[in-house]
């Protein structure tokens, strides 16, 4: 698909609140082409779970999308997507989104939303900033399908560039930023794709981990029966998670098994997935 002379500008606004042992959003704005799904509670009444949809399918170059979301003090709060992203093929525009998040004080966000697919010839940017308060913690991932593979398509055309920041107290803790300029060369390197077609990243910002709890982490992979590869990094409050290969069945299993262990660190209820993740 081409890109069209209309762009959108959709923006969300998320601001939950914690009252009468509740996590309940108080603020809830969007422009199309998001709408937010109405908030649901599988487990607990401290765990607000939210979907947000994009009702356009996909987005073309010259889209900019823009989040905003606040959890005030003891909020513990759930973000999906309903469905897998698609970024098309581009004439020459970009693809923008960011993502603003403010986490405050021993508040929890986990922010996992659906893959994204971007077609050859894509051209995206995303940049994601979160700002910790004290004793907040944040796990976030993002899974990328370089091409439509089921096709046999492959990325040898486009752009792909991130950044993801993550501030604790004013304080810069950690950043990524990968970029991905489409190419044979980046296809088949094996500093690039090395021929996968998909990737993943998981990182989780909240407290020390120790060397033990990243072989727990380890230990799930090797237990699993994979075809890709994958990485686990310690951080200075946290770890961070790597995933190269070309299932998605394989790296959302491995993610979903890391977000289980985090709660059970943290001594919270084991996560139950979105049944929109089922559709």
């Amino acid at each position: 698909m081409l890109e069209t002379s209309s762009s959108w500008c959709g923006w969300v606004k998320l601001t939950y609140q914690f009252c009468n042992d509740r996590t309940k959003p108080v603020a809830t704005y969007a422009q199309a082409p998001y709408k937010l799904q109405r908030p649901f509670y599988p487990q607990t009444k401290t765990i607000c779970y939210t979907t947000i949809l994009h009702t356009a399918g996909g987005m073309v170059g010259g889209d900019q999308l823009s989040q905003s979301i606040q959890l005030q003090p003891k909020t513990h709060a759930v973000i999906t997507t309903a469905a897998a992203s698609k970024v098309y093929r581009s004439n020459g525009l970009n693809v923008t989104q960011q993502a603003e998040i403010d986490i405050d004080q021993d508040a929890c966000l986990e922010y996992l939303p659906r893959e994204t697919i971007l077609f050859e010839g894509a051209q995206s940017r995303q940049k994601i900033q979160v700002n910790l308060g004290t004793n907040a913690s944040y796990l976030g991932w993002d899974i990328l399908r370089f091409g439509r593979s089921a096709r046999g398509e492959k990325f040898l055309r486009g752009e792909w560039r991130s950044r993801t920041e993550i501030w604790q107290n004013q304080q810069l803790i950690w950043v990524d930023s990968p970029y991905l300029p489409a190419s044979p060369e980046i296809w088949n390197s094996p500093h690039g794709l090395a021929g996968y077609p998909l990737v993943g990243t998981l990182v989780w910002v909240g407290k020390p981990v120790s060397e033990e709890m990243i072989a727990q982490v380890r230990n799930l992979w090797q237990e699993m029966e994979t075809t890709g590869e994958a990485g686990t990094t310690q951080l200075t409050s946290g770890l961070l998670c790597r995933y190269r290969g070309n299932s998605r069945a394989e790296v959302i299993n491995w993610f979903i098994n890391i977000w289980r262990l985090i709660r059970q660190w943290n001594g919270q209820v084991a996560p139950v997935t979105p049944r929109v993740w089922q559709v």
